[in-house]
């Protein structure tokens, strides 16, 4: 598929990104974590490949029979579908903090207490299967072919693939706008007054008009990881036992609405 082509061919670069960083701050890297994330990547990347397999006949019929409008690519549209995506990014996010059914997928990438370019790897392979999909309909649905809206998902997360440092430059005037290493470690952070803000993919005026923008405290240097317990380094217990605390949950709740309150429910309510 195109756009798993796109993060392919720009993985040298990343490659390079993380030997620079690593040169700066050893003490972020051990090769057990790197081993970690980087077959979370691939087993992240193989899921979406087959994913979109499966998916794509569906898109396409959607863009054939239920598109809005007929969309000439120039600028203007694709610069409209940059923006409109980012705004969908924004809310997949948003909610996966808010819904322990995408959270149990999305924890995964928040599970490290290290925070560099190789956390940007550490991703889910059950993003498909909780539908993260479904938040890239609407751009189909508006007239865009669903090859376009993959190729502009994948740059959007290589752009995110760069705000994953504590060693960037503060990029103040850049920043007013577009999201910076300076917003997104903020994000990975577990401290109170940072936990669920600075959702932003590429831009970061969503949380700014949203409400759930935050900037650095002198007073609170962020701390990396989730409020609720510590990961190991084990590829079962990152990606499995989110799952596994979820299901305990919902089996001890006594009737078939309780059970689908916490699916759909805040992840504070697990704690």
């Amino acid at each position: 598929m195109q756009a798993d082509y796109i993060l392919l061919a720009l993985s040298p670069v990343f490659a390079i990104a993380i030997l620079l960083e690593y040169r700066k701050a050893k003490a972020s890297y051990t090769l057990k974590e790197f081993a970690l994330n980087a077959t979370l990547a691939l087993s992240h990347q193989a899921a979406d490949l087959l994913s979109l397999i499966l998916l794509m006949p569906m898109f396409h019929w959607l863009y054939q029979h239920g598109a809005l409008f007929t969309f000439e690519i120039n600028g203007y549209t694709l610069l409209a579908a940059f923006i409109i995506q980012d705004f969908l990014y924004y809310w997949f996010h948003r909610a996966s903090h808010h819904c322990n059914w995408l959270w149990a997928a999305h924890i995964v990438h928040h599970s490290s207490i290290n925070m560099n370019f190789s956390t940007a790897m550490r991703q889910s392979l059950f993003y498909p299967i909780v539908g993260m999909w479904l938040f890239w309909l609407p751009l189909v649905l508006l007239g865009y072919t669903p090859e376009l809206v993959m190729s502009i998902v994948a740059l959007n997360l290589a752009y995110q693939f760069f705000v994953h440092t504590e060693h960037g430059p503060q990029l103040k005037w850049f920043g007013k706008v577009f999201n910076t290493p300076t917003h997104h470690c903020l994000h990975h952070a577990h401290n109170a007054c940072y936990i669920d803000k600075n959702f932003g993919g590429v831009l970061i005026i969503w949380d700014k008009l949203f409400g759930t923008f935050a900037q650095p405290e002198a007073s609170q240097p962020p701390e990396y990881g989730v409020t609720d317990r510590v990961y190991r380094l084990s590829l079962v217990d990152v990606l499995l036992t989110p799952w596994i605390l979820l299901a305990r949950h919902v089996q001890k709740q006594p009737t078939w609405r309780a059970k689908l309150k916490v699916l759909l429910g805040s992840p504070k309510t697990l704690e």
